[in-house]
């Protein structure tokens, strides 16, 4: 018997190459993602994690490959490519939510109009119901007496929290989070990473780059380790951190542990 068409990836990522002048950077990435399913990318820096996350939002195009995007709200419906030429970017994008490890808040506009903004502009909601979205999304992480504030007037982490929420604000097929606490101090690192871990038992799609390894043996259901632009070794986190099937994953994580070594 088939497998059924619901269980259908969200995204699939098909031999994308990727090259900046001679660099390969993305050398035949093969990935998928299931809906609902949060994916953790593990890697030194410069192994294409950012990169690939780019790639998947078109802010990079793919020199080879392809990407296809399924909607979360329609697993039997055929995925788009979303590399072909013709596609309409701006439209693709709107369906994916993206947070930076640099929080990219506007600084002139308050909270509200931060979370906002996405949904009045790209997905033209009405203010008044993209503001009470805002504001009940910003009570659930616990920033709604911040609404009227200004970005500088918020923590590091309180400006983290409030980039995803506009991120999810108007309700994405899948969500992009890439290195989201590598700006922050490492106290503002847990309330971070707690509501990354509220977004999963909710049923989000992530796909994520990190370098807090414990985070990523808590939150995913997959790990994927990258070196020079390939996928190395991907499993469960059980099997990626305690019993690694790559000489190059046990090489990494070692390092980690013991970056002297």
């Amino acid at each position: 018997m088939s497998e059924p068409e619901a269980a259908a990836p969200l995204l699939r990522i098909l031999g994308v190459v990727k090259r900046f002048g001679e660099h390969t950077v993305l050398d035949g990435i093969d990935l998928e993602v299931g809906r609902h399913e949060v994916v953790v990318l593990i890697g030194a820096s410069g192994s294409g994690k950012s990169t690939l996350l780019k790639t998947v939002n078109l802010l990079e195009q793919v020199d080879d490959g392809r990407i296809l995007l399924g909607r979360a709200d329609a697993p039997g419906e055929a995925a788009e490519d979303i590399t072909d030429p013709r596609i309409d970017a701006d439209r693709v994008r709107g369906r994916i939510g993206v947070v930076f490890q640099h929080y990219n808040l506007f600084p002139h506009l308050r909270v509200l109009d931060n979370v906002t903004l996405a949904a009045r502009k790209v997905h033209r909601a009405g203010r008044a119901e993209a503001e009470r979205t805002g504001l009940e999304l910003l009570e659930r992480i616990g920033l709604a007496e911040k609404a009227r504030e200004y970005p500088d007037r918020l923590s590091g982490g309180q400006q983290q929290r409030v980039a995803i929420a506009r991120a999810i604000a108007t309700d994405p097929d899948l969500l992009l989070l890439d290195e989201i606490t590598s700006a922050l101090d490492p106290q503002l690192v847990g309330e971070v990473l707690d509501l990354v871990r509220e977004l999963k038992t909710q049923g989000s799609t992530i796909l994520m780059a990190t370098h807090e390894m414990s985070f990523a043996r808590r939150v995913a259901d997959r790990v994927v380790y990258l070196k020079d632009g390939r996928i190395v070794e991907s499993g469960p986190p059980a099997q990626i951190f305690d019993a690694p099937e790559r000489e190059e994953t046990r090489e990494f994580l070692s390092r980690l542990r013991d970056p002297f070594s």
